[in-house]
């Protein structure tokens, strides 16, 4: 295929505003020529996902979590589902959308759902049938009507304003073939000239493994990096409700912030880390190995042409490109006598981690203690302290909530960073519980009291962004 096109991902929240996107994204200023060469990948409409299967913030169960739990609530949730989806197709009549196509695809979906639903716990009844066999392939038939729904619709309203756009359905919708993810992708694209047509795509593509058994949430960024890898895309493009930034927009200021312009994937992997995701982690390996840059733009500021990401960019100067952080953090902090000069120690501590798929974000070491800061919202750090408090018996354990703000940056090897950081902090009177920075200088994390979160940004932003 040509490498003259861009892939470009929709995220939910922009895909709710979809008017505003269609004006600024997709068509904008541009000529009619100029509106191929693109393909979109979109999201479901905000929230829709989070009623399908559950609170991704609190873990609210929706029609997922009450179907597992054996709930016969799911079906009062699916037809809240249904009800929502039939609101976003009302929100969209000033747009074009045509109300009876729109709604009929949106009942036979559900429609088609719910039966497959009710055949499932007829089967269950029966108790021959292990639940765990059944569950993921029901968490994805769910996952995959959001990116439809939302596909579809955008598709028929693109026609409508004169666009040849093309519904291409990756989820696999009552078809038997079971392909491997390139091979599907592959197949979904055969034959589409990307200079006369526009395809619209679902952020949810059916394959063998299951892309949310292997990816869970967030799996629209993997689909996004499949396609552009796939076709051979010459960028990739996430528009996302704003820029990426040197801080948070909403903590700071819009006013303070800055653009941050270029950086490189060594440094998005430092942000998905933090879970301030530019892109997903997983999702940029495969557009990094192909040396194909991303790019993320504010998709309510089209002029501006954003943050790439690109494979070799190292700042010319010596410079701070974001100041981010989380306060879900809990420290595990290991101290036995024993663990001095002895070999392996670390390892026997960490497989107690591995067995509960925990990962830790940053840990820290000396002579006899060691901590882990981990994720709070994993379920399994209750199992995981008893595991390690059973293995190394003599260990003493202690848990406590932190938060981590970092200093972030390709370029920061100057001396005098570190402690200009530490004296800015010092300066607002916030404790720093502990420290950790690699030899290679492009991360600093500030472990501290979660009351000094925001201050602390708020701080270390002022110190090497707006002063600088």
């Amino acid at each position: 295929m040509a490498n003259s096109h861009t892939v470009e991902k929709i995220g939910g929240s922009s895909m709710s505003r979809f008017g505003e996107v269609m004006a600024n994204v997709i068509i904008g200023k541009r000529l009619p020529e100029q509106l191929y060469q693109r393909i979109f990948i979109v999201s479901a409409y905000s929230g829709i996902t989070n009623m399908l299967l559950e609170n991704k913030k609190n873990g609210t169960p929706g029609v997922y979590g009450k179907f597992a739990g054996a709930d016969q609530a799911w079906k009062e949730s699916l037809e809240l589902v249904r009800e929502r989806m039939v609101e976003y197709n009302r929100s969209f009549a000033e747009l074009g959308l045509d109300q009876e196509k729109a709604d009929a695809y949106v009942n036979q979906r559900i429609d088609e759902i719910h039966e497959c639903l009710e055949d499932l716990m007829r089967l269950r009844s029966f108790g021959h049938f292990n639940v765990d066999s059944y569950l993921p392939q029901t968490r994805e038939l769910l996952s995959a009507v959001g990116e439809a729904h939302s596909a579809y619709n955008s598709t028929l309203i693109l026609q409508k304003h004169g666009v040849n756009a093309k519904f291409l359905d990756l989820t696999g919708w009552k078809d038997d073939a079971i392909l491997g993810f390139d091979e599907a992708v592959r197949k979904a694209f055969q034959g589409i000239d990307f200079s006369t047509c526009m395809p619209i795509v679902t952020g949810y593509v059916k394959y063998d493994e299951g892309i949310m058994t292997r990816f869970d949430r967030g799996y629209s960024e993997i689909t996004f990096s499949k396609v552009a890898v796939v076709t051979e895309a010459r960028e990739g493009i996430i528009h996302k409700e704003y820029h990426l930034c040197t801080g948070d927009p909403v903590l700071i200021g819009l006013d303070k912030v800055k653009v941050i312009g270029n950086t490189n994937f060594d440094i998005a992997d430092q942000l998905s880390d933090l879970d301030m995701e530019a892109i997903h982690s997983k999702a940029s390996k495969e557009m990094e190995l192909c040396g194909i840059p991303i790019r993320i733009k504010n998709a309510f500021d089209p002029e501006h042409p954003g943050t790439v990401i690109s494979v070799d960019y190292i700042s010319p100067q010596p410079r701070v490109e974001m100041i981010c952080g989380r306060n879900d953090v809990e420290a595990i902090e290991v101290m036995d006598p024993e663990m001095v000069s002895q070999p392996g120690y670390d390892h026997r501590l960490l497989k107690n981690f591995y067995d509960t798929n925990i990962s830790y974000i940053a840990k820290t070491t000396n002579a006899n203690t060691i901590t882990h800061y981990v994720p709070q919202k994993n379920r399994r750090l209750d199992e995981c302290a008893l595991l390690i408090a059973h293995n190394l018996p003599n260990a003493i354990i202690k848990r406590f909530p932190v938060a981590i703000v970092a200093v972030i940056g390709s370029n920061m090897r100057l001396p005098g960073f570190l402690s200009k950081a530490a004296d800015a902090l010092y300066k607002a009177h916030i404790n720093v519980l502990a420290l950790v920075q690699a030899s290679r200088q492009v991360n600093m994390q500030f472990i501290l009291e979660r009351g000094d979160f925001e201050k602390a940004q708020k701080v270390l932003h002022q110190v090497f962004v707006e002063n600088a």
